[in-house]
């Protein structure tokens, strides 16, 4: 990338862990940050657009990386606490 990003490397690790993790990391972002996030799970092509919609994150970019896939999420509002 070349840019100074930092990448959250979730490599070798499978469902359900790259979700809980992204979420995790996410949570203690402020809303409009960005995560980078690698991972091998082949799963992760389904599971972390739909935890981005769930969550009410977005995903920006998902690509192709070898050995496994990139995406780039911006966080999301604060949720408002559940009643």
């Amino acid at each position: 990338m070349g840019d100074g990003t930092d990448i959250y490397d979730l490599r070798g690790l499978n469902c359900p862990l790259p979700v809980l993790k992204a979420r995790k990391r996410l949570s203690a972002m402020r809303p409009g940050e960005q995560l980078w996030l690698e991972t091998t799970d082949p799963l992760a092509v389904i599971d972390i657009p739909a935890f981005c919609v769930e969550d009410g994150h977005r995903l920006i970019s998902s690509d192709a990386v070898e050995g496994g896939r990139r995406f780039r999420i911006e966080r999301g509002p604060t949720r408002a606490a559940a009643t």
